[in-house]
Order: C-alpha cells, then structure tokens, then sequence
C-alpha cells in the first residue's frame, strides 16, 4: 500500500490562473477497476496477471491487473500482444453489468461530499469540493475519507489527486498508484512538475513525441521555459496553449452530471464473417449488451444506429427513431436487424469485419412507461436477466427470443 502522504514540498511561484485558494478540485481513479473486481470476486485471482477483455484474435485488453502490467500490458493493447508478453497471463471476459454495481457504488460516496461531480468513466471523476472545506475539512482530509468509505464498502482502492484545478489533479491521481493519495499546490507545483516526463502531458501521445524530442523537450520544466520558435516546431499552432498546460494553468470547471449522448458495443472479429446468419446472430448479442448498459443507465433510447466495417476498412451506419423511446432488449434488437438486413440487400456477399449497435437521443425513462401493457413482459425479463448476469456473469444466459431464426427451420421464439 502507498503512503498517504503529500508529494515532495518545493518552491513555487503562484500562476495568476492557478489561484490555489480558489478551488479544490479531486481527481478519484480507481485501480485496474474491472481486474480489481475480478480480483474481490473472485479471492483466487488475487495478486495473479490478470487480464480483462476479448480474447479473440482481434480481441483488446480491457483491464490489467497490477501484477500483469509489470510485463508491459496494459489497457487498449491487443491481446494477442498481451499474451506474447505475458503468455501466463489469466484472461477473463468482461462483466459489464458488475463493474456498474461497483461503479454506482462509488460515485454515491463522492454525491455525499459535493454535488459537483464530473464523471469521466465508471472507475474516474473529478470533484469540485470547495464549497464543502469549511464543513469538512482540507482537500486531503476530503481525499483520504473518500478513500477510506470506497474501501469500506466495496473492498476496492482508489488513488485520489487534490490539486486547484483538474489538470493537476489528474497528474497528481496518477503519480502515487495504486491506493495513493497526492496533492499539488502552489507550495510544490514546480517540485512536482517540472522534471516529470513530457509525455504524461495530455496532448503529447506517441505520434507526436518524436517531434517533441527533436525539439530539445523532455520534460514540464522544458516545455515551460521554451521560447517561441521551440514551441513552434514541437506543437505548430498550439504550442502556447500546451506551454500553460506545463505550467499547470486550466480554468476548466468540474462539469456536474454530464448527460450521455449515446452507448454502443461493437465487436471486431478474428476472422472476416460473410456467413449472414452468424452476422445476425453477433448482431443480437450486441444490440442485448447495449440494451442493458441503457437499463443500467436507467435510459431511453429514441434512435438506434448499426455500425458495418467491411474487410476493405469500408465503414457503413445506418440509423432509425424509436418511437416510442425504449431500453428492451427486444426492441433495440429488432431494430438494428431490420437496420442491417436494409445494409445487406446492397452488399448481399460482403465480408464484414465489425459489428456494432448503439442508441442516441437519450433520455430519463417516464415512469408511466414501465407500465404500458406491452413492454412490461420485456421489461420484467430484462430486468431478471440484468440481475442474473450481473451475479453470476455475463455469459450465463442467452434468451431464446433473441436467438435469429435458423433458414428454413423453425424459429426458437415459437411455441
């Protein structure tokens, strides 16, 4: 476990912008969240290389344990490189609708110390806990009670940053993990930042890092002292504005409750699909994983939108409104089947390499819905089978009324 304590002192000089008695800004992240469900769910897991994701040969890393990343994985790889890395690796397969419970979880402790939260994913936010100081004490004590109820109630860690702004906040959240705590202030801001790699600045990414190299920046400090013409050359038109980033300037606010525009599950195949009974079959199980992250969201979807990408890289959608809106499986899954048999007419032999199936427009389901005659049988299934996968996992069950019909046989949803 990490020390609680703050991050080296240093000198700093005061930014006009940072103005560190203005906010009180947190960045939560928790640590490898689905592994670390995984691990609690499961006691044998714990302390194992644990990988969560698709294991297909196409398939990507969607959670690393900590005990895997000491291999060089880590989230968004391929898992194909995953496992030459790591070839003892223990993959399992994503449980969406857990994560959530656990997510749900905390986002609840962090509403019982400020309404100003900003989710960023079901494992970060950032907390704008200013106004709660007077009443519960500094940042860090804020921080480190957060923590300790996180924990407490779902035997999970997070590491926190406590910065005055979110810029700062997200570095400091990153540089005690796991299970840490780091604050940056006025007092240390250069400490801190100056000798800290470049690349763990936002907006510095792989493509771009050579060109920052070659311009004679490698670190914070670097960046911040450079002249003009040196910006230029590394960062074209927005050289000044990465220059404040270095210095640890951002006068973004914490966005409370932003609303989602829209969910989707795509899956890309090991191998191209032409078979259309297969497509239709992939397309059921995506429009049923979309339909219950709308549940879990406690959503209504007024738009349902199918996502083909051929072999050639080709990439179709195709989109319809639901009316009126709706989060069953059933309905979602209808929809996108009559979307995609429209695609297929004009592309009858055509390789497909992803699928997807997502919802937009939107919006709080009406109470009066969950009463209507004809989708309460839905309704009620769906909310069994939520319940189930969410336990006991998410591949447990597979309803037959969502099985495509077979050519020329009989179709499971009949009698």
């Amino acid at each position: 476990m990490r020390s609680d304590a703050d991050a080296p002192h240093g000198d700093a000089a005061r930014s006009d912008t940072q103005r560190g008695d203005a906010r009180t800004v947190l960045h939560v992240d928790m640590d490898a969240f689905y592994a670390s469900v995984e691990e609690r769910d499961r006691p044998e897991l714990k302390g194992k290389p644990l990988i969560v994701g698709g294991t297909g040969g196409r398939g990507v890393v969607a959670a690393a344990s900590y005990a895997v990343r000491r291999f060089g994985v880590h989230s968004a790889m391929p898992m194909t490189e995953a496992l030459r890395l790591c070839p003892q690796a223990i993959c399992v397969h994503p449980r969406m609708a857990r994560y959530k419970e656990a997510s749900e979880q905390v986002f609840a402790i962090f509403h019982q110390f400020t309404p100003l939260v900003e989710g960023l994913s079901l494992d970060e936010a950032f907390l704008d806990v200013t106004a709660s100081l007077q009443l519960l004490g500094d940042g860090v004590t804020i921080a480190a009670e957060i923590r300790r109820r996180i924990r407490e109630r779902t035997q999970l860690t997070a590491s926190v940053g406590i910065a005055p702004n979110k810029l700062l906040a997200k570095i400091a959240s990153d540089l005690n993990k796991p299970d840490g705590l780091c604050r940056i202030g006025p007092d240390n801001l250069h400490a801190i930042l100056d000798d800290l790699p470049v690349q763990k600045l936002f907006g510095v990414g792989r493509k771009s890092l050579p060109a920052v190299h070659a311009a004679g920046i490698y670190t914070f400090g670097d960046l911040q002292r450079a002249n003009d013409d040196v910006l230029w050359r590394a960062f074209g038109k927005h050289g000044k504005s990465m220059r404040d980033r270095a210095s640890g300037i951002d006068e973004r606010p914490v966005e409370a409750d932003r609303e989602e525009k829209s969910i989707s599950a795509e899956e890309t195949f090991a191998v191209d699909v032409r078979d259309r009974a297969e497509l239709v079959r992939q397309l059921v199980h995506l429009a049923d994983r979309t339909a219950s992250r709308l549940r879990a969201h406690r959503l209504a979807a007024g738009l349902v939108t199918v996502k083909i990408r051929r072999a050639d890289f080709t990439t179709y959608t195709r989109q319809r409104a639901v009316e009126p809106p709706s989060q069953d499986t059933a309905v979602v899954s209808r929809m996108a089947q009559i979307l995609f048999e429209e695609w297929t007419r004009f592309q009858p032999k055509a390789a497909v390499r992803l699928l997807g199936v997502g919802v937009g427009d939107l919006q709080m389901l009406k109470q009066a819905d969950l009463f209507a005659e004809g989708p309460e049988r839905n309704s009620v299934l769906d909310a069994t089978v939520d319940g189930i996968r969410g336990r006991f996992g998410s591949g447990l069950l597979t309803r037959a009324s969502l099985l495509p019909r077979a050519p020329g046989g009989s179709d499971p949803r009949d009698p």
